[in-house]
């Protein structure tokens, strides 16, 4: 019987030479490709039904954390208006919403990866349900403000532990497609959320917002409560040990005895100390090279992408007048392509995975876990050069674009229909190519930064989201004061470089990345 420590047993003795070939130009001499010092990554005993129904209910849930956020934004000029407040202030509620969800899964992740997954997950659609039930039924601002905040605390979790989930049910040869479909249903949130939030602010009024939400989040909810087996392998190992209590699920996976009597009969539920959530324990994530570069790559993009997003309301309005309505509509564009575009990246990587598997010999794609002597990095981020540059010229396009339009519309010039449409359509198409491109760069990196921290998944990704939130704050903040003091070309070609620093960060994963995993060992 092979053992744990031997699975990248080659078919022949070239093994080793075709890795060094595969990456000779960005291998670092020091790592011996093809040595048989990889540890085998446990596989759950969940069938792939069960894990596509885990991966499906686990990603709608983690729709809530933007959705929650931009189903919100229509409504900010009628509650302003029957609230009696400024749009400053209700701004200042976007903003409080942004810094909790910078913090929370800093908790949450913590107390996933300690507590298992469903309890954190009831507990966060508890938040939610009070909160959305309490904004639905408000009469002053300073509630509002607060019910945002534990809005925010439940909902922004959600991602983070749905990576968790991905990690527990999942190998190295199958992860890029379920982590494509967390990034399918949270992008596709940004369009979607304009549009319900503007037809309900505008033909039921601003409140029915919160009632949607109230009625989706216990829905969800009850199919979290039922439905959802436990995956964290601290609470049932590959998922053979029976979950009880608040674990229990209908959907539980049953093991054989045998699986069972081999999954260990010594002490298969160890006690575990409770400890106040730490949101400190993400930092060590940060301290890990290969996972700090993957997360700074994500970050980049994410500012652009949230900025351009950011953007298009306020200046769309500006130019072309739009309604709250039309507003919401061209979210569309961006968000479908990146939803697409992810779905269809997460499926490429676990076929590049495949492919550079059979290359190299390995004969277990499925039963590779840290792999020491194998080109992840490469697999991964196959075709990030390219989509790095195309989003640059993006950048830069659009940015462009809005200051042609801008010197025309401050010239009173008023144009015609299809003047308006021709031009309105050229910015929603840079829009669709940023979606397109940072669709395919967040399903890459989030996949290697759950490749490398399997174990605490939930909390790298917690570190990930702190990293993005703070750089897309300073991001939305300086697009306004940028473009009054140098206008939309240049201040958009300043976030075409920040897109370009994403090319160093790309070379030196792929370059010394399998270095820093062997150093981690």
């Amino acid at each position: 019987m092979a053992t744990p420590n031997a699975i990248l047993t080659p078919h022949s003795p070239a093994l080793a030479s075709a890795a060094t070939k595969e990456l000779k130009d960005d291998a670092p001499d020091a790592i011996e490709l093809g040595a048989p010092v990889q540890r085998r990554e446990n596989k759950s005993i969940f069938s792939r039904w069960q894990k596509r129904w885990i991966s499906l209910i686990t990603s709608f849930a983690a729709m809530f954390s933007t959705l929650s956020t931009f189903v919100y934004l229509p409504a900010l000029t009628p509650i302003s208006r029957d609230l009696s407040v400024s749009i400053t202030l209700m701004n200042l509620t976007v903003t409080s919403y942004l810094v909790v969800a910078g913090i929370a899964p800093a908790f949450i992740g913590d107390i996933a990866d300690q507590s298992g997954r469903k309890p954190v997950y009831i507990l966060m659609f508890l938040f939610m349900l009070a909160a959305n039930l309490g904004m639905a039924n408000l009469t002053a601002w300073s509630v509002l403000l607060v019910l945002r905040m534990i809005l925010s605390a439940g909902a922004s979790g959600t991602v983070s532990v749905a990576y968790g989930v991905v990690a527990d049910i999942t190998t190295a040869g199958e992860r890029g497609s379920f982590i494509g479909t967390i990034f399918l249903f949270t992008t596709m949130a940004p369009s979607l959320g304009p549009v319900l939030g503007g037809i309900l602010a505008e033909k039921l009024g601003w409140r029915w917002i919160f009632w949607f939400l109230s009625i989706l989040t216990g829905g969800t909810l009850v199919i979290l409560a039922l439905l959802l087996p436990e995956t964290q392998r601290k609470i049932v190992g590959d998922g053979s040990l029976p979950a009880r209590g608040i674990y229990w699920s209908v959907v539980s996976p049953k093991a054989s005895r045998s699986t069972r009597q081999s999954q260990g009969d010594a002490e298969p539920r160890e006690k575990r100390g409770c400890r106040f959530p730490n949101p400190l324990t993400c930092l060590p994530v940060l301290m890990d090279k290969g996972s700090l570069f993957s997360i700074l790559i994500g970050a980049l993009q994410y500012v652009n992408v949230m900025t351009l997003q950011t953007s298009l309301a306020s200046l769309s309005i500006e130019i072309y007048n739009l309604n709250y309505l039309q507003a919401g509509l061209i979210y569309i564009p961006c968000g479908v392509c990146s939803a697409v575009s992810a779905k269809v990246t997460g499926k490429y990587i676990d076929w590049n995975f495949r492919r550079t598997r059979h290359r190299l010999g390995v004969e277990d794609a499925r039963g590779v876990g840290d792999i020491e002597g194998f080109p992840l990095e490469h697999t991964r981020l196959e075709g990030a050069y390219l989509l790095t540059i195309i989003c640059t010229l993006t950048t830069v396009g659009y940015g462009l674009i809005v200051e042609f339009k801008t010197v025309r519309s401050s010239s009173s010039y008023s144009p015609s229909r299809t003047h308006t449409a021709k031009h309105i359509s050229s910015m929603l198409a840079m829009q669709a190519l940023a979606g397109l491109t940072a669709g395919a760069l967040f399903t890459m990196t989030a996949t290697l930064i759950t490749d490398y921290n399997t174990h605490r998944s939930a909390t790298a990704q917690a570190a990930s989201n702190l990293i993005r939130c703070v750089g897309a704050g300073a991001g939305t903040a300086s697009f306004e004061p940028l473009i009054r003091a140098i206008g939309s070309g240049w201040a958009f070609a300043i976030y075409a470089i920040l897109v370009l620093l994403q090319v160093p960060l790309i070379w030196g994963l792929k370059r010394n990345g399998m270095a820093w995993r062997s150093r981690n060992k």
